[in-house]
């Protein structure tokens, strides 16, 4: 995966609560920026030194993965305005990649690098850590990305 900077907007991301209701919600995050936080504030947060924010939304366990490893996950991923880009879910299939070696966005090692497998985040992922001012087929430039990610496994 790499990404790309974004829209704000007032449409928001339906999501499943665990009842398996849809729920529109967002969490106001810096400034006006606008994000799919299913029943949450940005308080619910971590912010990273680099910016990238996520949240645990399952835990794992385990060892985190180690530079050079080749890990697997699943993600969804959505612009700011709610638009889903990409999903290895809607695929069925995981999407793999070797850890640490720059196949994929600098968010993503970052993330990735800090999982236990079975580990589940939402993560807001800032565009100078995604694509850039580089444009990708469904990812304006500037985009900043959301993804729901989790690490199946690191071997």
């Amino acid at each position: 995966m790499q990404g790309a900077a974004g829209r704000g907007g007032a449409s928001g991301l339906a999501f499943l609560s665990q009842a398996g209701n849809r729920t529109q919600a967002f969490a106001s995050l810096a400034g006006a920026a606008r994000v799919a936080a299913p029943q949450t504030s940005s308080t619910d947060f971590v912010t990273t030194l680099t910016g990238i924010r996520y949240r645990v939304t399952q835990g794992g366990s385990g060892a985190v993965p180690a530079s050079g490893q080749r890990v697997s996950t699943h993600y969804t991923g959505w612009l700011l305005d709610g638009s889903k880009f990409d999903s290895s879910r809607d695929r069925g299939t995981p999407f793999e990649f070797t850890l640490g070696t720059g196949a994929v966005i600098a968010g993503w090692d970052q993330l990735i690098a800090e999982m236990k497998p079975g580990e589940r985040r939402t993560a807001i992922i800032p565009a100078n850590l995604a694509y850039g001012s580089t444009a990708r087929p469904g990812i304006p430039a500037n985009s900043t990305l959301v993804f729901d990610i989790q690490l199946l496994s690191a071997t």
